[in-house]
């Protein structure tokens, strides 16, 4: 086999969309993270019109390079969370105003094999979109997400991704020194609510592309 990894990966994502389809998910496959945005402009926008669009954390998203095409776009209302001149009430009005929108983008922490969406958050507003709100979620989401179940999603996440992302935010917490998360009291902590996403409901209401690329953390 000339492309080993090429192929392990292939057949690892293709497994996972089967995975996520049978949990009611609507799944894309893209190579790569200009092929995640390409799709998204080309087809997935055109096929649900959002008249309103916003997005939650996510470098993923960030990455994939949607956030610089999007937050200028004349056709569609956009509430962008990560406006730097908004002042602290008007950042949190705009994220719960993001709450109502037709389109919300996000990304996920991890993905289980068996196709469940596991996510921790610092305010909150991210995982309620999930769950609840917006008409459509589009997840952009990297193959380093991937993992075999829901024990594995939570290590991941306490190991990982929670202490890179507080490093990224400048977050003055124990993880910052450790690299692991220290179930801490401190008011800079971002680890203060989890979800599990079994199933979307409506069906097809949240949307995934996973990437065949590392996105995010």
């Amino acid at each position: 086999m000339e492309k080993p990894v090429t192929s392990f990966w292939e057949i690892k994502i293709e497994a996972l969309k089967g995975a996520l389809e049978k949990n009611n998910f609507d799944v894309y496959i893209a190579d790569t993270a200009e092929d995640a945005k390409k799709q998204v402009l080309d087809k997935i926008l055109p096929q649900l019109a959002p008249k309103t669009l916003s997005w939650g954390g996510s470098l993923s998203f960030i990455q994939s390079g949607l956030y610089d095409e999007l937050k200028t776009r004349q056709d569609i209302t956009i509430l962008d969370t990560y406006d730097k001149n908004l002042s602290s009430p008007q950042a949190y009005e705009q994220r719960r105003r993001s709450l109502l929108v037709d389109l919300f983008i996000t990304g996920t922490n991890a993905v289980t094999e068996k196709g469940r969406l596991v996510n921790l958050d610092m305010i909150g507003n991210r995982v309620a979109a999930i769950t609840f709100g917006p008409k459509n979620v589009l997840l952009i989401v990297g193959r380093n997400k991937i993992v075999a179940d829901v024990d594995e999603a939570i290590e991941r996440i306490k190991t990982y991704a929670a202490p890179v992302n507080a490093m990224r935010l400048d977050k003055k917490t124990p993880c910052m020194k450790t690299g692991v998360c220290q179930n801490c009291k401190s008011p800079d902590r971002i680890c203060n609510t989890w979800t599990i996403s079994e199933k979307s409901f409506p069906k097809g209401r949240i949307k995934v592309i996973i990437t065949n690329e590392d996105l995010g953390f």
